[in-house]
């Protein structure tokens, strides 16, 4: 937990703020929420500071920086769930949103809240300074670094953009059953785009990461803004020679890390606890059975040290967890919120999660993974006759229903002989999920957290997320190119 943050950027309802809420009141509260009956109630105070910069055309474009407070109020009874939220802090709004929640137990059972007791929670971020207290000029020499770096990478670099944003948000989780969380949760996120042109081919490329870090994330390895500008104008520069793309099915090596974003959407939305309750997933009932190759175990990981998806608790009040959802192949488990777990007899894992205090708590991945295999990523490329090497994803769509996919390459390659050759533009990867899965037959030994890009959608909700692989070889997967094969 951050220890040197500013009064500004301490949320009202902390100890000592001017709307501090402390046991009692919030157990006044889930009463007022409880008063017409219901099996449970919980409460989520939030207070978010955000600031983004922007650079473009090696001016600076925009700086922004704004400020959510509210409380949102949850009563289930039964399968059926009531929610009201304000953004004002006063006994008589937040007892209102209480009882409009509320409304949906009239006529229920009644409950007793249980006197809330504060949880001692891990510390998966342990950011010393916030990078919100750094003063804007050091962030934009960040950007303008990124650019000076990008330009001077090539001279058919024209365009660069760069950009920085960064949060602190603090929650107060407060549940019937006697739960009281408090948490301080910083993210930041750093991106460069250049553009390359040369005669009339133009291309981009982009480089970017981030996590739950302080500005000390630049200091790492690799992940300095100088770095980032010119992995940025290299991606550009190579796809400049790109080719159209083959199409049809053919052998695909995924490379380590940010390929994970095609497991999370193309099976991990399928193992999330709600989908199977309601039956919706491909998964649904498939418990204890072989749903991929015995190479694959997936696991979705909250506890990553300053990993984008990492959280100490959930939007419920629950300690973060491992939770191991494909073993060997094997279906094991789901991931869980409060609603999926009591339906399905399970301890909640940690996995309730939701965009703000104006949204309900969903079963949402953290960190999803497929741990590594047993093969060298060289002898993985060499084993591929004639193929395609998937190394940056712009994002994708997936049907949880079935499982169907298609996503689309930023950056990629022709395997020929076993060796990587011409890039390729235009590639898009069609398939299933679970058929993926299965066609799994080459894992490598070098996995790879994706540095900290990805915000997952669902139910109208973003929340940030983090993937991870090792070189993965899918020996037969539908190429969406523009060249007959």
């Amino acid at each position: 937990m951050p220890t040197h943050a500013p009064p500004e950027l301490t949320a009202p309802f902390a100890p000592g703020g001017e709307a501090a809420i402390d046991a009692v009141l919030a157990q006044r509260l889930l009463a007022t929420a409880l008063e017409s009956g219901g099996d449970a109630a919980d409460l989520y105070f939030e207070y978010r500071v955000t600031a983004d910069y922007a650079l473009q055309e090696e001016k600076v474009k925009s700086v922004g920086r704004g400020v959510t407070l509210g409380l949102g109020v949850r009563v289930t009874k039964g399968d059926a769930t009531g929610y009201a939220y304000t953004e004002d802090l006063q006994w008589e709004r937040m007892a209102h949103a209480a009882r409009i929640a509320g409304q949906i137990a009239v006529g229920g059972g009644h409950v007793e809240a249980v006197a809330a007791h504060a949880i001692t929670l891990p510390d998966y971020y342990p950011v010393g300074r916030l990078s919100l207290t750094e003063p804007p000029a050091d962030k934009l020499a960040l950007l303008y670094a990124a650019d000076r770096a990008a330009r001077a990478a090539d001279p058919r670099i024209i365009k660069v953009e760069a950009s920085l944003v960064e949060q602190i948000k603090e929650v107060l989780v407060v549940s019937s059953d006697g739960r009281m969380a408090r948490d301080i949760q910083p993210l930041m996120r750093f991106g460069v785009s250049a553009v390359a042109e040369d005669g009339a081919k133009r291309q981009s490329g982009s480089s970017g990461g981030g996590g739950r870090f302080g500005l000390d994330y630049f200091a790492q390895p690799g992940k300095d803004a100088v770095s980032h500008g010119r992995e940025a104008a290299r991606v550009a520069i190579a796809m400049l020679d790109a080719r159209e793309a083959p199409a049809g099915e053919m052998p695909v090596v995924l490379a380590p890390g940010d390929s994970g974003i095609l497991l999370h959407e193309a099976v991990g939305h399928g193992l999330e606890a709600d989908f199977n309750r309601k039956e919706t997933s491909n998964y649904t009932g498939q418990l204890g059975k072989q749903v991929a190759s015995p190479l694959c175990t997936v696991v979705d990981d909250g506890t990553i040290g300053s990993s984008r998806g990492s959280i100490n608790v959930d939007d419920e009040g629950f300690t973060s967890g491992r939770h191991v959802l494909i073993e060997n192949g094997t279906l094991v488990g789901y991931m869980h919120d409060r609603l999926s777990a009591r339906h399905f007899g399970v301890a909640p894992g940690g996995n309730g999660r939701r965009e703000s205090f104006r949204s309900m708590p969903l079963p949402r991945m953290t960190n999803t993974l497929l741990m590594p295999g047993p093969h060298a990523p060289e002898e993985i490329i060499a084993s591929v006759k004639r193929g395609i090497y998937a190394k940056r994803f712009s994002g994708g769509q997936v049907n949880i229903s079935n499982g169907d996919f298609v996503f689309s390459l930023t950056e990629s390659y022709l395997i020929e002989d076993g060796k990587l050759t011409a890039p390729l533009k235009g590639v898009n990867l069609i398939g299933n999920g679970p058929e993926a899965m299965r066609k799994v037959d080459m894992l490598g030994t070098d996995y790879e957290l994706s540095d900290g890009i990805w915000t997952c959608g669902k139910d109208g909700q973003s929340v940030p997320v983090g993937v991870g692989t090792p070189s993965v070889r899918i020996s037969g997967i539908t190429v969406g190119g523009t060249q007959a094969s």
